[in-house]
């Protein structure tokens, strides 16, 4: 551990470093500690930063930057979530209060929301819908061989897609594989409806040649439905953070983000056992991808109570101000809850 003078400097260097992104030198300490000490005393204690690898000189220059060893120290022990300022706190407030259709919407807004204010680049995963249950399916033909599949769940949301079916399936097999849809899993939940359980309806209600197709089918809707809708916005804000990166850098950096599977497993949330707050700042070295080397990325998980949990990210510069992000997801993260406890509340 460090002393409380060593850990005022080191607190000092990233504030500033983070504010003007130029190396900080001992006079600059000096002037913005708020205890005197001399300059010759700073340079000292900066050599022991130095020496402990929390702090690191860049070419000749005599200031100093923090290391990736510095930030995680000030993540662990020092960071201090700020206030944020009134206006900021209306903008979610007025942002989330909209006539949504779909909870889908509002996590997508989520998204959009925390990407303007920040111009990082912003994640948000819905909640777990195992809980949720159907209500209601039909398809509906669109020509001699396409359909649309519609699925409609208890919490609004509506599921569709658009399949190619063979060509000599009957009218009468779709009305019944309908039927048999509506008439057996209406008022099931998502997590009971299992592939074994649609095999056994399959074998003793769907008969005919084209019973695996339609059963594939709906295989395929039920499975969109259950699964957690991830949303991106201002993957433009990569711009902002590429000195280093060349080209071809960048356009895997864009692939990597839209990923949701990959970022899906890098936004598992697990905080620390010692954590002092429920937001997890994952540094670039600790992220097992070298594109995202010179970024942080911020999770924070949000409750919803029976209907699960979610999970809302940034991805922005490692030099970023982290007392301002913290806060910021702290807050959000409690906004985007209650929204979505009152539009569940709807259909209740």
């Amino acid at each position: 551990m460090l002393t409380e003078r060593q850990e005022l400097i080191l607190k000092t260097i990233i504030q500033d470093f983070t504010k003007y992104h130029e190396p900080v030198g001992s006079k600059t300490v000096m002037n913005q500690l708020p205890i005197k000490v001399s300059s010759a005393t700073i340079r000292n204690e900066m050599a022991v930063l130095e020496d402990q690898g929390l702090i690191e000189k860049t070419h000749s220059s005599s200031g100093r930057i923090p290391s990736s060893e510095g930030y995680r120290y000030y993540l662990d022990n020092l960071v201090e979530p700020l206030q944020l300022p009134d206006s900021v706190y209306n903008q979610i407030v007025y942002q989330l209060d909209q006539p949504f259709h779909q909870v889908n919407e509002i996590v997508q807004e989520a998204a959009k929301i925390l990407s303007d204010l920040t111009n990082y680049t912003a994640f948000a995963e819905g909640p777990e819908s195992h809980s949720v249950t159907i209500t209601g399916f039909r398809i509906v033909p669109l020509s001699n061989r396409q359909v649309m599949a519609i699925l409609v769940t208890s919490d609004g949301n509506v599921e569709n897609q658009v399949y190619a079916l063979p060509h000599n399936v009957s009218g009468d097999e779709i009305e019944k594989a309908v039927r048999m849809i509506n008439d057996q899993l209406v008022g099931k939940s998502l997590k009971e409806i299992t592939p074994t359980l649609l095999q056994n309806l399959s074998k003793h209600h769907l008969a005919g040649d084209h019973a695996s197709e339609l059963l594939s089918l709906l295989e395929d809707v039920l499975k969109d439905a259950a699964s957690e809708q991830m949303y991106v916005d201002g993957q433009i804000n990569l711009l902002n953070n590429n000195i280093d990166q060349n080209l071809n850098d960048l356009r895997s950096l864009y692939e990597l983000v839209d990923q949701n599977d990959l970022i899906s497993n890098l936004m598992s949330y697990k905080p620390k056992e010692n954590s002092r707050f429920p937001i997890q700042v994952r540094l670039g070295s600790e992220l097992p991808n070298d594109l995202l080397k010179n970024y942080s990325l911020l999770t924070a998980e949000y409750n919803v109570g029976e209907y699960g949990k979610g999970t809302i990210a940034l991805l922005g510069p490692t030099n970023m101000p982290y007392s301002q992000m913290i806060g910021l997801l702290e807050y959000f993260r409690t906004e985007l809850a209650k929204k979505l406890l009152d539009y569940y509340g709807r259909f209740q």
